[in-house]
């Protein structure tokens, strides 16, 4: 299985520009899934690049309803004629962050192209995708942010979340967005061989909180390739608890 970052908040490839936001290529058993479409098109204008015809993306899916993973949506169902795009039902419902800004994704106009998700949805052979709101959640997620529900303002829970399990060659690859459920939780509930995706814990401060976070991920047996919202700070301070952390940048390709 190779994943390429088309775009993330970081580059060390000097042909290929950042923003915040995420964007990941996976070809795995004869498929190519996009995952994620950053808040732009700058994505589009990465593969372009790195000589990636988005045209032959098979699937897309579209891990959450924020603007920095769905930003280049209507850009992808323009460029390319097939491919479904997989979202949850409330993807497009309005979502805000801490500070009340509006975070979430615009509705786009094809809408015929857009399946939304069942808790537990088969995509393909040995590809799954699931949404984990009836599962515990003993660890800490993201807090502070809202949600509109039947037009009042409530906790964001982050129903609209949902990830990608893979499962190649015996082992089982885990492709997670932002991990608003808190990644602990996502961790017990899964267990990955791989986890690829951000932590979001790019605003926390690195004192021994986040120590004890990194040794809870640490003791796992699974390879992290983590980027955007883990924060490259926090990504530093966590890499000498965690010997299996792995940063992936914008223009980077990892077998897995």
């Amino acid at each position: 299985m190779k994943i390429t970052c088309l775009v993330e908040n970081t580059t060390q490839t000097p042909q290929l520009d950042a923003e915040h936001g995420l964007s990941l290529l996976i070809e795995t058993q004869g498929k190519t899934i996009l995952f994620d479409m950053g808040q732009s098109d700058l994505y589009a204008q990465n593969a372009q690049k790195l000589g990636i015809d988005l045209k032959a993306v098979d699937l897309a899916v579209l891990s959450h309803g924020h603007y920095d993973h769905g930003g280049g949506l209507n850009q992808f169902l323009q460029t390319n004629e097939k491919a479904p795009v997989y979202l949850t039902p409330t993807a497009f419902e309005p979502h805000f962050n801490g500070e009340g800004k509006k975070i979430g994704v615009a509705p786009v106009a094809q809408s015929h192209r857009l399946i939304t998700t069942d808790p537990v949805h088969p995509i393909g052979e040995n590809m799954w995708l699931y949404h984990c709101n009836d599962r515990p959640r003993t660890g800490e997620g993201t807090a502070n942010f809202r949600a509109i529900k039947n037009g009042i303002s409530v906790p964001d829970t982050f129903d609209h979340e949902q990830y990608l399990l893979l499962e190649e060659k015996g082992k089982r690859i885990l492709i997670s967005g932002c991990s608003h459920k808190g990644i602990e939780n996502i961790m017990e509930w899964f267990s990955p061989h791989v986890l690829v995706g951000g932590f979001h814990f790019s605003k926390l401060p690195m004192d021994e909180a986040l120590r004890n976070r990194a040794k809870t991920l640490a003791s796992y047996e699974t390879e992290y390739y983590t980027c955007h919202c883990t924060g490259t700070e926090q990504y530093r301070f966590m890499r000498p608890v965690i010997p299996k952390l792995h940063y992936l940048s914008t223009g980077q390709t990892v077998d897995v």
